[in-house]
């Protein structure tokens, strides 16, 4: 492939992801804000339901004693004047009128309220699919951001590796702004509304209503909950330090630990041959590919078991993920919702390997993956 050519493909695919990111984050954004907002006013619009409730139900009282006073007055013209039962049943009159005024406010309000709770529904499936996007997106500045290096080494002359250099920095950077924009519109978004829910119930304390503010709290711990995913998510997103410090073997233990644990999903691991360490862009390839592999499994497959078998022989890394979720038909996939397996697909093509992907629908997945490598002399001989 020319200079000219992969320059151009690599501009198209950066602008893309630019765009992408910037709409996504927009929609995001907006969605956040009006969801916050329209949250704030249903708290609000469910204490004053609560007071017109009270405040209907004492005119009711009110009514029925005015009642049973006029019709006794009424019954006793010959003890009570007409001016007497006039004035009773003015009063009666004025408590009717002032009652029917109140719950026609109280059955607004509860319309209210119930198009609140509606509009906060579609809100947040807009911002689950946004998110949900947004991941896709960052899925492929991942790619860009690890597979960079990869590309230079491929080109020679200096003028391509001046070019791609810089791609690799502008990549980087727009990687700091996706994790810096992840934590704004999650955990900061989070914390932002736990302070706005703290003191709401604050303000339902000094009114009285305890059952609302011991409401409100559980919302905030579930919020806090929320919060702490996020932060653990973007964490677990980023490259481990293990894999540089410790090597693969221990570093995919680590990760497969967390991952089932965080998912509450059995996953079954078996690693063969020597705990030798290996050329960095392999680790780095058949970690990523692991790494994709049981996101796939975890929230697209559905699985509730997962098989990691990975093996490292003389001239051979063979890795094999296999799951027992709903499956798909691989002739058929929609490339714009596979992201993942093209990323893994253009991994092992870089290292000359060869990727095999067998799937049924409602019959699990299983990937196979193997990867030509010669352990270096100096390897060997450490070993």
């Amino acid at each position: 492939m020319d200079t000219k050519r992969l320059d151009n493909i690599l501009k198209k695919m950066t602008e893309v992801v630019e765009k992408s990111q910037e709409e996504i984050l927009l929609i995001s954004e907006q969605a956040e804000k009006e969801y916050a907002a329209l949250e704030e006013e249903l708290v609000q619009t469910k204490l004053l339901v609560n007071q017109y409730i009270a405040k209907s139900n004492e005119l009711e009282k009110k009514v029925r004693a005015s009642r049973r006073q006029l019709s006794e007055v009424s019954k006793r013209f010959d003890i009570h004047s007409e001016e007497t039962i006039r004035r009773v049943y003015e009063k009666t009159h004025q408590l009717q009128t002032e009652y029917a005024v109140v719950q026609r406010e109280e059955k607004a309000l509860r319309q209210k309220r119930d198009d609140l709770e509606r509009r906060l529904i579609q809100l947040s499936k807009t911002i689950e699919r946004a998110n949900n996007l947004g991941r896709k997106v960052s899925i492929i500045s991942s790619f860009l951001q690890d597979d960079f290096h990869e590309v230079n080494e491929l080109v020679k002359s200096a003028q391509e590796k001046q070019q791609i250099g810089l791609k690799i920095i502008e990549a980087q950077e727009k990687e700091r702004k996706r994790i810096s924009r992840e934590i704004h519109d999650g955990p900061a978004q989070s914390l932002a509304n736990i302070l706005i829910r703290s003191e709401i119930v604050d303000l339902a304390f000094r009114d009285g209503d305890t059952e609302q503010a011991l409401t409100e709290m559980k919302s905030i711990r579930e919020s806090i909950r929320q919060a702490l995913r996020e932060v653990r998510r973007i964490i677990y997103d980023l490259r481990p330090m293990a894999l540089d410090d410790l090597g693969l073997f221990p570093t995919i233990k680590k990760h497969i630990s967390s991952i089932s644990e965080y998912n509450n999903i059995d996953i079954d691991l078996a690693l063969h041959g020597d705990e030798r360490r290996l050329d960095p862009h392999y680790e780095v390839a058949v970690f990523r590919i692991i790494q994709e592999g049981l996101q796939n499994a975890i929230k697209h497959a559905k699985a509730s078991r997962i098989i990691v078998r990975l093996e490292i022989r003389d001239n051979l890394i063979a890795l094999n993920i296999e799951d027992d979720g709903i499956g798909f038909d691989p002739e058929n996939i929609n490339k714009k919702d596979s992201y993942g397996l093209i990323g893994m697909k253009e991994r092992v093509d870089l290292l000359d390997g060869e990727l095999t992907i067998k799937s049924e629908p409602n019959r699990g997945t299983k990937i196979v993956v193997k990867l030509p490598y010669k352990i270096p002399v100096e390897s060997e001989r450490n070993v």
